[in-house]
């Protein structure tokens, strides 16, 4: 029996995690992973790390004309969220009803973003929602 495509692409563990790494030498965090550690370089080994997605609000903008993708979410904020283990993330907030603040406490869940074409590959990314 054949797989389809959607089931996959599920298992790209990136896909449903923020999946980074950490440097083993100096304990600095990255997301996107790195291959070299900017502060240690070469002697740098790096490791994998699932980030649990806790962080607090550094940044955000409230995003009123978007591209054609998003158009339906206007309008919606993005932030810049430093997460408890250390690196720094962009991605939407959610609209729960709490306005956005800096220094905010939020958590990554992982949602739709959005559906390419009418039967299309359904996109999914972390976003953040106010705690």
């Amino acid at each position: 029996m054949e797989r389809s495509s959607s089931s996959l692409w599920r298992k790209i563990r990136a896909r449903y995690n923020l999946v980074g790494n950490v440097c083993e030498n100096c304990s600095t965090a990255y997301f996107p992973p790195r291959i070299v550690c900017r502060k240690c370089g070469r002697k740098s080994k790096m490791e994998e790390k699932r980030f649990n997605g806790d962080g607090e609000i550094f940044s955000f903008t409230k995003i009123r004309v978007p591209p054609d993708t998003f158009k339906d979410e206007a309008p919606y904020f993005i932030g810049i969220i430093k997460l408890k283990e250390g690196p720094m993330v962009e991605g939407h907030i959610i609209d729960n009803g709490v306005e956005p603040e800096i220094g905010g406490k939020v958590r990554a869940q992982f949602r739709k973003m959005y559906v390419e074409g009418d039967e299309g590959l359904i996109y999914y990314h972390y976003k953040f929602e106010p705690l």
